[in-house]
């Protein structure tokens, strides 16, 4: 079968990411013999008729949408992306009879929604791997389920047998002189309980690695056949508690593999040691999901940290001569105006190259988070929430919040609200031929505004 496979993501802030997950499902496709093509909107220019022409030209049988992002998660700048979904199905209906299949990670957050607004024929929730293979073999066979169904991914896909992503070279050839970096997993799957984090409930709570053997594989592909030389582990979080992580850097350094690499990175284990030995594999930066900036507010998002954590975390990876950026949301559950204080105190006093700060936290489904803003009445049970809705603490005020950390934060360089702050000049960097997220060029410029100028 002819499949068409579309990532549809437009959004390439702080830096635009290679489709690995399409391109996972792209493999499992063309091992089971299908003819397989990625159509990627951002290397296409977000061009709806190069759209129109491949359409024409391929004539597929089947489409699939990858579905990244429902919205940008920044109450300040907020932008939306499913409309454009919608625009990418209808392009496709004008010039195709294909079936039309969304999926992705965003699709799976919110599926009946997605579903119902960009008009697809079929969804699946979850892994696509073996769901997606299995529902075009029922279309083949004239026996599909009825058009409007969403599939769901019966159990989780164990990673030992997960096939490696498929890197197409012309798109990772973009991806890689266009600001990016080559992207590999190394497992699916988070136990931890963040209060507002949808990935247990779309990779599940339990880790499943992949082989340490075939992540390094992949590495190894990256460097030698698209000359890649700099790396993100997309896990969410990368250094877990049962050290699954530690498999994969023993395995690099057992077959002297050594490539400039960051992910993301819990606070809590990170001893000297451990700290040498991610250096040692290449290391250059360490994105720290910090989220709250003081006790109170660490335990009301369910973190299993505390900041005494975070400053020994942030102090041992700025010794150890590593990047360290901090992502930090105000206005989450407990916040109070004098947490609110606190953690502006203590995000003052973290020795980091760049915070990036948020305010508001996005409630999505099937999150603890969504529980708590039903009992404080901040929505109702079953509210749509496609457009997106903010949780804010009832004991804080949105204008003041929005005043108090724009005053905190404006004097100093590398601490920045809102996030998206240095947007136009990462782009810039970006066309100039710099690769990643580039906060790490902020440590330098690290402290008061005026004191750089005096």
């Amino acid at each position: 079968m002819k499949i068409l496979l579309i990532s549809t993501n437009t959004a390439s802030s702080p830096y635009p990411v290679y489709p690995l997950g399409l391109s996972m499902v792209a493999q499992a496709l063309r091992e089971r013999d299908h003819e397989v093509r990625i159509f990627d909107f951002l290397h296409n220019r977000r061009s709806l008729s190069t759209l129109e022409s491949v359409v024409k030209e391929m004539q597929p049988e089947a489409v699939g949408l990858s579905i990244r992002n429902i919205d940008n998660v920044n109450l300040v700048h907020e932008e939306r992306y499913i409309e454009h979904v919608t625009e990418i199905v209808q392009q496709v209906r004008r010039f195709s009879k294909a079936v039309i299949v969304a999926g992705g990670s965003a699709f799976s957050i919110l599926p009946e929604e997605i579903m119902e607004t960009v008009g697809a024929d079929y969804g699946i929730v979850g892994e696509g791997e073996i769901a997606f293979p299995e529902l075009l073999e029922q279309i083949d066979a004239d026996n599909a389920p009825p058009v409007g169904s969403i599939i769901r991914q019966r159990q989780p896909i164990d990673c030992g047998g997960l096939p490696s992503a498929y890197y197409e070279p012309e798109l990772m050839r973009h991806y890689l002189t266009s600001g990016s970096v080559a992207s590999v997993q190394t497992k699916r799957g988070c136990p931890l309980n963040c209060v507002y984090c949808s990935y247990p409930a779309l990779e599940g709570a339990r880790i499943r690695p992949r082989p340490a053997a075939d992540v390094v594989d992949n590495i190894e592909t990256l460097i030698g056949e698209h000359g890649a030389n700099f790396i993100f582990f997309t896990d969410s979080v990368f250094n877990d508690d049962q050290g699954q992580y530690l498999e994969v850097l023993r395995e690099m350094e057992k077959r002297r593999v050594q490539i400039a690499w960051s992910a993301f990175i819990k606070p809590s284990g990170l001893t000297p040691e451990i700290i040498q030995m991610m250096k040692r594999t290449g290391l250059k930066a360490a994105e720290l999901g910090t989220d709250a900036a003081c006790d109170t507010t660490l335990r009301g998002q369910r973190k299993d940290f505390t900041w005494q954590q975070v400053q020994t975390a942030s102090h041992n990876l700025m010794d150890a001569g590593i990047s360290t950026a901090h992502y930090f949301m105000f206005g989450g559950p407990e916040e109070t105006p004098e947490t609110v204080q606190e953690g502006i105190d203590n995000i003052l006093k973290l020795p980091c190259s760049a915070a990036f700060v948020f305010m508001g936290i996005r409630i999505l489904p099937d999150t603890e988070l969504y529980e708590i803003a039903v009992r404080e009445n901040i929505i109702e049970r079953g509210r749509k929430l496609l457009e997106p809705v903010y949780y804010l603490s009832p004991k804080v005020d949105r204008e003041w919040l929005e005043q108090t950390l724009s005053t905190a934060f404006e004097p100093y360089s590398h601490i920045l609200f809102p996030p998206d702050a240095l947007d136009d000049k990462l782009q810039l960097l970006h066309k100039l031929g710099h690769a990643g997220a580039l906060w790490d060029l902020l440590a330098p410029a690290a402290g008061p505004k005026k004191a750089q100028n005096s």
